[in-house]
């Protein structure tokens, strides 16, 4: 039995993720061969080519081309013509430079990569090409986070149609895998789906391994999964199965294990149900280190190779209202600790074998005590070696203890802030005052920790007074954080506010008919949410505050927790992204000249803005409303919408080449015409 382990697009490029080298070790460890497969890394690279631009740079002019033909655009050609209209661009610069932007990113000398002028080219590129990928798929969405179309995910129809032909820009590079698996002797291919935009690519790859690979045994797993499927039974979870002969919920060791041998033994491993329960590795002195042979090491979007490692699994605190992470029903995971001097003999053996030199600890949150115990090892076996990881900002961490963590090569810490209203933090069950939170962040800068602050506002509740709190609190903190974030709560299935929302001021929680596989959750508080006017100096004072530092989105350097932003600050200090944010080190993303082209017909800054007020009136309609959405009400009511007709100037100077393109013509042509 030859085992493949899949982790599918789309997600960060620029490390190795945790699950597949885990799995692999696992199998492994027991004698199982292992084929690692690391298509988001491959699939990114073959799409991200100058030859396969320029086709998607010529079919995005071709359907503008087609489009400004008519002599009306109906609302869906309308929301098409703005989204092809503004990537034509990035349709003409990025193809040419693309390739460059990827050396730039993996330069190994690190001259480049470390440079912010063309770090920030390099970035600039890599985003405009996939949103040339974007449009050339249109309605498609697609970047480093997210995998989005209008009816992502709400049934399994739409599954299907998002994973035809000319819909998933993927799909050439799934059905070239699928055929290189059944070339390499596989009889098991495990599927590896951590984050959400990893969902839809899975299934599109499980359509091209059940058309092209129909006796392997396609098996799915990991927390984006594990959540989705918990909450369907019955006809919903078949129709939800689709393509996959089975799935894996909760931990995966010894459930894939189990299926290894079954399918040896000649049996059918999902034939007690598709759905397969995984165990929960309670003593994880058990586990091997991760095992990363086998993946493109050499190919992933950095200067040198930056390596997850989880020295626990779960969260020790576990109780925080808003959060369900992992692969947990409701809630964290069970915490759980390797034993200290196992971890350092496993960091050891990476460093040695692959001879990286910044770690990120992967875990749900990594204890005070657990770190400084795997820091005095650090400093006692002299080894050269830096990490970053998630953190509480708990009491515990004192002047002291900070200094050891650093001394046992701490460089980065994000921290769960939340919030910096007490009120919030009582509702979110943080357990830490805003004082203690305030004297951790301190006590880590002070040591020389790049601290990150994770918040978030619209905490159901929440007050305009409250969430400024935050903003301020971060603001007085500024010179003692290196990054923050500060996002706006969203409401997860398996949280505690979701089981209880009547404790937290939720009036009404509900998802939407036609949402077959109840990925959408919606929610309406009791008091009135913020005012209009109160919302919009919310996101005045944000931008201003985040004008303090250099901030990218993920997975660029900028970006909180990341393999780059952990790189920057080994090479260039924890305050790198203040100091760009004051410099005129770093340009603004690089104006380009526009490609000379002919000038549309129809006037695409009104129609885009118009469009996309119509669209999101359409949404909010069915979701909010109604609470019913079909792609056929959908259909319906936008074909009802009035069409866009071109400016008259433009349309009367098309008219009149037409017409003298037509006295040009021979009189057969013109005769021809007239029939």
């Amino acid at each position: 039995m030859r085992v493949a382990l899949v982790y599918p697009p789309s997600c960060d490029p620029t490390a190795p993720y945790l699950s597949v080298p885990t799995l692999a070790a696992w199998l492994r460890a027991n004698g199982v061969e292992v084929l690692p497969i690391d298509a988001n890394v491959e699939a990114w690279e073959w799409l991200l080519t100058r030859q396969r631009l320029e086709e998607l740079a010529a079919r995005i002019e071709s359907r503008l081309a087609s489009l400004d033909a008519q002599m009306s655009l109906s609302h869906e050609d309308q929301l098409a013509y703005a989204a092809l209209s503004a990537a034509r661009d990035d349709a003409a610069t990025a193809p040419a430079a693309v390739e460059g932007a990827l050396a730039v990113l993996r330069d190994r000398t690190g001259r480049r990569f470390y440079d912010p002028r063309a770090y920030a080219e390099a970035v600039a590129t890599v985003d405009a090409a996939q949103r040339v990928v974007s449009a050339a798929h249109h309605p498609l969405s697609v970047d480093f986070v997210a995998y989005r179309t209008p009816f992502s995910l709400l049934s399994a129809e739409e599954i299907a149609r998002d994973a035809a032909d000319g819909r998933d820009p993927f799909r050439d590079y799934f059905r070239a895998l699928a055929r290189r698996l059944v070339s390499e002797g596989v009889g098991l291919v495990g599927i590896s789906v951590a984050f959400p935009g990893q969902v839809q690519p899975a299934y599109s790859l499980a359509y091209a391994l059940r058309e092209l690979a129909p006796g392997v045994h396609v098996t799915v797993g990991g927390p984006a999964l594990t959540q989705m499927l918990l909450r369907l039974e019955g006809e919903r979870l078949e129709k939800a199965l689709g393509p996959f002969s089975s799935a894996v919920v909760y931990e995966g060791e010894f459930a894939l294990l189990s299926m290894v041998r079954a399918l040896e033994r000649g049996e059918d491993p999902a034939a007690g149900g598709r759905v397969i329960r995984g165990t929960t590795v309670e003593d994880m002195s058990i586990l091997p280190p991760p095992d990363f042979d086998g993946l493109p090491l050499d190919r992933y979007l950095a200067p040198e190779l930056v390596l997850p490692y989880d020295p626990t699994r779960g969260c020790y605190w576990g109780v925080c209202t808003f959060c369900h992470y992992g692969l947990a029903e409701v809630g964290t995971a069970k915490y759980r600790e390797r034993p200290p001097e196992a971890v350092l003999d496993h960091l050891e053996a990476l460093q040695k074998r692959h001879g990286t030199r910044v770690f990120y600890f992967s875990q749900d949150v990594f204890s005070p005590r657990i770190a400084t115990r795997i820091a005095r090892g650090i400093v006692e076996r002299g080894l050269d070696v830096k990490w970053g990881t998630d953190m509480r900002p708990e009491k515990a961490l004192g002047e002291e203890r900070c200094r050891e963590l650093v001394a046992g090569g701490q460089i980065s810490a994000a921290l769960g802030v939340e919030s910096a209203s007490p009120r919030v933090l009582s509702l979110v069950d943080k357990g830490i005052p805003i004082e203690a939170v305030e004297s951790a962040i301190m006590n880590l800068s002070r040591a020389g920790v790049a601290v990150e602050a994770m918040c978030f506002s619209d905490f159901p509740t929440e007050s305009y007074r409250e969430a400024m709190e935050t903003v301020r609190f971060v603001q007085a903190r500024g010179d003692d954080l290196s990054l923050f974030i500060l996002g706006r709560f969203d409401l997860t299935h398996g949280s505690l506010v979701a089981q209880r929302p009547g404790d937290f001021g939720i009036r009404e929680v509900w998802g939407v008919e036609g949402d077959e596989l109840g990925t959408g959750l919606f929610f309406a508080e009791r008091r009135r949410p913020k005012r209009p006017a109160e919302q919009a100096k919310l996101e005045d004072a944000l931008r201003s505050l985040s004008s303090r530092w250099s901030l990218r989105r993920y997975p660029w350097a900028g970006a909180l927790s990341t393999a780059h932003t952990l790189l920057w600050y080994a090479h260039h200090g924890p305050g790198v992204f203040r100091r760009l944010a004051l410099s005129a080190e770093e340009p603004e993303r690089p104006a380009r000249a526009a490609a000379a082209r002919r000038k549309p017909r129809f006037d695409v800054a009104r129609l885009a803005e118009e469009s996309a007020a119509r669209e999101a009136e359409l949404w909010e309609r069915m979701v909010t409303e109604e609470r019913r959405v079909s792609r056929a009400t959908y259909e319906a009511r936008a074909a009802a919408l009035p069409h866009a007709k071109p400016s008259p100037g433009r349309a009367r100077a098309v008219a009149r080449a037409e017409v003298r393109a037509a006295g040009r013509r021979p009189s057969h042509a013109a005769n021809a015409t007239k029939r």
